[in-house]
């Protein structure tokens, strides 16, 4: 009885999905958005 409930516990257990470099390219599509929106905003200034 014992064994059914730990083979239970390790099949409901799954593995995190790997993460690695994540926050990197978040960072990088954060950092590109903020680019993209400064430049216009510059252009902008600049055709006044």
């Amino acid at each position: 009885m014992a064994k059914a409930a730990e083979a239970a516990r390790q099949t409901k257990k799954e593995k995190e999905p790997a993460l690695k470099g994540t926050l990197a390219s978040v960072f990088l599509l954060g950092f590109f958005i903020i680019f993209s929106w400064v430049s216009v905003y510059f252009l902008f200034l600049h055709r006044l």
